[in-house]
């Protein structure tokens, strides 16, 4: 069986400064800042409404 922390050791100075400063990336899970989700669902909802006034107003009114 392996050692595991002999994997994790960095194998030269600059790799060893790169953990120490910018550290190991964390999966967060992907999810954005609420102000950012409501300005997107602001958005998209608007897009969507939009098509939807004028594709029934296409039919309505043509």
């Amino acid at each position: 069986m392996s050692n595991n922390k002999e994997q994790d050791k960095p194998f030269n100075d600059a790799m060893e400064h790169q953990h120490k400063v910018e550290g190991f990336p964390t999966n967060q899970g992907g999810r954005l800042p609420l102000p950012i989700r409501l300005i997107g669902y602001f958005i998209f909802g608007g897009i969507i409404l939009m098509i939807l006034l004028g594709f029934f107003g296409n039919i309505l009114f043509n």
